[in-house]
């Protein structure tokens, strides 16, 4: 057996391990390591000299030490404190009042909320959870359609993945050896698009089937200013703690650690300011941060071992000589790209894809000529449909488990698909215009 096809045999091991429902990352360390050991054998050596162990403690170290994940903790603090500040309610009563005359004015407040949330907290389960126990039940009290009612939160949940600050992007930032500043840049214009897409969506079909969202009767009255009022309470600071780490991120302030060191103590801030803050939920957020720190480093850790190992068998070069073979063009290159990342967002999650397959493409976007970063954003756009897609849309299924009286499980499947086809909509403008990506980062970073 040549050593290239022990390298698709070690990552048709991987895959069969996974859908057995192993962990993830233990599966990378343990198949990396296995099949590292047969690769880096040498009979002259110790058994526990082999340099497969060399090559482990090298990655672990690597991964404790790269600059780029240490703003990983800090903006995984500032979400989940701010999941406790008690501010989501506040924020989606004070837009639903603030936009009370545009058609279908829960549904527009729950998705403005749901980005703002999850642009701040990064944490799609989290938000979509918290969306799904505060607005769903007052929507479809209001008489809103519940395939409507359940689409909106589901896509608006899914958001933070890909509008920054977002773990999402330090990862991909991290694996691709890219800047995450400039990753930050190019992913406003696409994660603005495709809010504006669901925006407009929401309200062109309430306004072709008012039946849909009924306009609520029994609303109090607010004056101009008591809105305003409301807003300023509930959305500014939010929206000013987002702006200023992000805008200190883009204008070279700060680099994305300190910013995320910012933006941590902003949360922290707005906890106290309203009068949410107590031992407890701090207790709570720096357990969780660590846990799922913990998650992200030992991912790396297994996926770069993983990864060596299968380069040094050849698997890489395999893959691009057959990718090569078929003699694609850079659009038929990124269409297939995108359809099996597509694929792959049926059974594994965001992370899996990027850290283990994003990888074995990554050296043939530079062949085909396609920019680094639009090929990020194409990425980022396609991973939101892996929390959409039936049957194992990740998004319906938080939903399903706060509203398991309220809402069946298929009238969710129904009301994501015109949002999982507004997402791919989005890919599709975003190949016709790269400039939505590229304008941004080109403009503030031109050499």
């Amino acid at each position: 057996m040549t050593d290239p096809i022990l390298a698709i045999c070690m990552l048709g091991i991987f895959i069969v391990f996974i859908f057995l429902g192993f962990p993830i990352a233990f599966t990378l360390m343990a198949v990396g390591i296995g099949f590292g050991f047969y690769a880096y054998y040498d009979p002259a050596q110790l058994l526990l000299e082999n340099k497969i162990f060399y090559l482990f403690v090298q990655n672990t170290f690597s991964v404790m030490s790269n600059d780029v994940l240490i703003s990983v903790p800090l903006f995984l603090f500032m979400g989940y404190i701010i999941e406790r500040a008690n501010i989501l309610d506040q924020l989606f009563y004070s837009l639903q009042v603030g936009l009370r005359h545009l058609p279908g004015s829960m549904a527009v407040a729950a998705l403005i909320t749901c980005t703002l949330f999850a642009t701040a907290t990064g944490i799609v389960g989290a938000v979509v959870t918290l969306m799904g126990l505060l607005a769903l039940p007052a929507m479809l009290k209001a008489g809103y359609d519940q395939k409507l009612a359940s689409g909106v939160i589901t896509a608006g949940g899914t958001l933070g993945i890909l509008i920054p600050p977002s773990i999402m992007l330090i990862v991909y930032a991290a694996t691709a050896g890219i800047s995450v500043v400039k990753l930050y840049a190019a992913a406003i214009g696409p994660g603005l698009l495709l809010a504006t897409l669901y925006l407009g969506y929401v309200i062109i079909r309430v306004l072709l089937n008012p039946a849909l969202a009924p306009k609520l009767s029994t609303e109090k009255k607010y004056s101009f200013f008591e809105t305003i009022f409301l807003l300023f309470k509930s959305f500014l600071p939010l929206a000013l703690l987002i702006f200023s780490v992000l805008g200190s991120i883009l204008f070279g302030l700060a680099t994305p650690s300190e910013a995320a060191a910012m933006g941590a103590f902003g949360g922290w801030a707005l906890s106290v300011l309203y009068g949410a803050f107590s031992w407890t939920i701090l207790r709570e957020a720096v357990y969780l941060t660590a846990k799922t720190t913990a998650m992200v480093c030992f991912l790396f850790v297994g996926s770069w071992t993983f990864a060596s190992v299968f380069s040094y068998l050849g698997g890489e070069n395999v893959i691009k000589d057959l990718m090569l073979g078929l003699n694609l063009s850079t659009i038929q290159f990124l269409l297939l790209t995108q359809l099996i990342i597509f694929i792959l967002g049926w059974p594994l999650e965001w992370t899996e894809i990027l850290i283990i397959f994003v990888p074995i493409f990554l050296p043939l976007v530079e062949f085909f000529g396609v920019n680094p970063y639009f090929f990020a954003m194409l990425i980022a756009l396609n991973l939101q449909t892996s929390f959409l897609t039936p049957p194992m849309a990740m998004s319906a299924y938080y939903l399903k488990g706060v509203q398991s009286k309220n809402v069946e499980l298929l009238e969710i499947f129904k009301g994501i698909m015109p949002f999982l086809g507004i997402v791919i909509l989005a890919m599709v403008l975003m190949y016709i215009f790269p400039g939505i990506a590229l304008w941004l980062p080109e403009t503030l970073f031109a050499d």
